[in-house]
């Protein structure tokens, strides 16, 4: 059985003292009940000790937004796998459309990133997407096929099955549109058939695929329902508590 997960991407968002304040709120709101998914924080690095050290581990992973494409050495400004492994944090978003986008990342860069993040004992939330060009062009399936086999197909099928998959349509973050649960469907089926067709059925079958575009309360019920959706990848949604319980309880019965 693949895993339900809804992680939250705070992004550049709430200072260290607004951050450990909304982690607090978090692990209230769920003392009292067992989430029907894993649920995951990723914060700002500043955050990731203090946070760590607070959360209820048993019902909140935390992850990084980032990590460097090289184990340590003179890189200023950079925070490597090691580190954020030794936070106690245990996920990493990776290939975010934000840093491909604003930073320049290539799949060159993220297999380095990826490989640092196994290594380390980190699950890696790997994103892809198509920007509304792509879309409108038709050309989604052409661009995720793209970006998991330039980045991902070196891996073993062993190494594969650890990490988690996040389709984000890019016209979807931060603009209010949301595909539709159809086309979420969609997509994630075909992802999922990619993984098929190069590391087999088993491995994509226990794939999670999360949905990363504009999910908030009340849509996730719908999106979560899609037998390929596996959860989502939060974020305006993750920034308080009750929004982010009210995606949490999009897997409620």
């Amino acid at each position: 059985m693949r895993k339900k997960i809804v992680a939250g991407n705070w992004k550049m968002n709430n200072t260290l003292q607004e951050g450990i304040t909304l982690a607090k709120d978090l692990n209230a709101i769920l003392a009292n009940e067992t989430p029907n998914c894993d649920v995951v924080i990723c914060t700002p690095f500043i955050h990731l000790a203090s946070v760590a050290s607070l959360v209820d581990s048993a019902k909140i992973g935390v992850g990084a937004q980032d990590c460097a494409d090289k184990a340590s050495g003179a890189y200023t400004g950079e925070t490597s796998a090691a580190m954020v492994a030794s936070t106690g944090a245990k996920y990493v978003i990776l290939g975010h459309s934000e840093r491909r986008s604003y930073y320049g990342e290539t799949s060159e860069t993220l297999k380095d990133k990826v490989k640092l993040a196994l290594e380390n004992k980190l699950t890696p939330i790997f994103c892809i997407g198509e920007v509304l060009e792509e879309r409108e062009a038709n050309k989604q399936n052409e661009v995720v096929k793209a970006q998991i086999s330039e980045a991902l197909f070196d891996l073993s099928p062993e190494d594969f099955s650890k990490l988690v998959l996040a389709y984000e349509p890019v016209w979807a973050i931060g603009t209010g549109k949301t595909a539709s649960s159809e086309q979420a469907q969609e997509i994630h089926k075909y992802i999922r058939s990619v993984v098929a067709d190069k590391f087999g059925k088993e491995v994509a079958d226990n794939c999670s695929i999360l949905y990363g575009g504009s999910c908030k309360a009340s849509n996730a019920k719908e999106l979560f329902a899609n037998p390929d959706v596996d959860g989502g990848l939060i974020g305006g949604a993750s920034l308080k508590a009750e929004d982010f319980k009210g995606v949490i309880d999009g897997f409620k019965a």
